[in-house]
């Protein structure tokens, strides 16, 4: 797995999106909420991750888009750390629930934080 976060990786399906919602688990470190869902065997194997960031508490594009930048690289730095030997499949949604503005280094943190989370809730299962 590369440390890039490549055309392959992204969450694009508007049916797995709806599936990863209704069935979806997830697991939250404030103020990131991760969606998840383990994807079958007929799919490609690897993750699929999305972000999001709420219209209701950003009004602002601008506003909207920088968190989602932050966010898409924050999980690309972190995710060779938790997921470079993972066999299963994964689609992910990381939401930004917050209503206040952040900086990379506080995401980033945050980010590690959720990830860690993410492989210890999936490990137990």
């Amino acid at each position: 797995m590369s440390n890039t976060y490549s055309k392959k990786e992204k969450l694009k399906s508007k049916k797995l999106i709806e599936q990863l919602f209704t069935e979806g688990q997830s697991v939250s470190v404030f103020p990131l909420r991760m969606v998840y869902l383990k994807t079958t065997e007929s799919d490609e194997k690897g993750l699929k991750c999305g972000v999001s960031v709420s219209k209701r508490h950003f009004k602002k594009a601008v506003d909207r888009n920088r968190i989602k930048r932050l966010l898409r690289e924050a999980y690309r730095l972190n995710k060779l750390t938790f997921f470079n030997n993972s066999s299963e499949s994964y689609a992910l949604m990381i939401l930004y629930i917050s209503k206040d503005g952040t900086d990379f280094e506080s995401v980033n943190k945050k980010m590690k934080q959720l990830l860690e989370a993410f492989s210890k809730k999936v490990s137990q299962q």
